[in-house]
């Protein structure tokens, strides 16, 4: 894996690449078992998923407590919990993944990779509000429920990063109806027709 495939251009440590190159194996290892992602995906795992969770950390501002709904194998919260780690250290990651062997291997990944995070084995509604600063979500729901989400679990001043598909923008007019919010569309470096949304200010209307 290049450090440019992925940090897209911005140099990491060579602790930090390596701990992304451990979980790509841990994905690959795993995946067989509990199908983290789709098989045919594991081929390009670096650039599919990887380097396009890293984007998400980078548009994220100063955090205390980082919220990843629906984590799976850890994109992007894994990943951004791995840039971290180098960069902003005081981050607390929460990952919440209600599929009792997905949080079973985020945990066996956070062990591994030496990262300081914690998972939630629960549904994301059956939580309590996570208050958190950041909140991200990549291929979890559409737009109007993860602002249903952001609604109960960030905090009033808080940022909310998703990655969205070619067809974001009709999901924005769609959470219109209901949500009002500020949002910034960044076009993802890795997919030219997806986007990163950024989001605060979430209110229902």
């Amino acid at each position: 894996m290049s450090r440019v495939s992925v940090s897209q251009g911005r140099a990491v440590s060579r602790e930090t690449e390596e701990r992304l190159e451990l979980l790509a194996a841990l994905v690959r290892r795993w995946n067989p078992h509990i199908n983290l992602v789709s098989r045919k995906s594991l081929d390009i795992l670096e650039e599919r998923h990887i380097a396009d969770s890293a984007q998400v950390h980078s548009l994220a501002p100063a955090r205390n407590h980082w919220v990843d709904l629906g984590s799976g194998a850890g994109f992007p919260g894994l990943v951004c919990a791995i840039i971290a780690a180098e960069t902003s250290p005081e981050t607390r990651f929460t990952l919440i993944e209600a599929d009792t062997r997905k949080a079973t291997f985020l945990r066996t990944a956070i062990r591994e990779l030496g990262l300081s995070a914690k998972v939630e084995a629960k549904r994301i509604e059956a939580l309590p509000p996570q208050k958190a600063d950041i909140l991200s979500a990549r291929a979890l729901t559409d737009l109007t429920g993860l602002l249903g989400y952001a609604d109960h679990h960030m905090e009033k001043g808080g940022t909310a990063l998703f990655p969205k598909g070619e067809n974001w923008e009709k999901e924005v007019a769609d959470a219109r109806a209901q949500w009002s919010f500020s949002m910034e569309a960044h076009t993802s470096v890795t997919h030219p027709h997806s986007v990163i949304l950024q989001i605060g200010d979430v209110v229902h209307v």
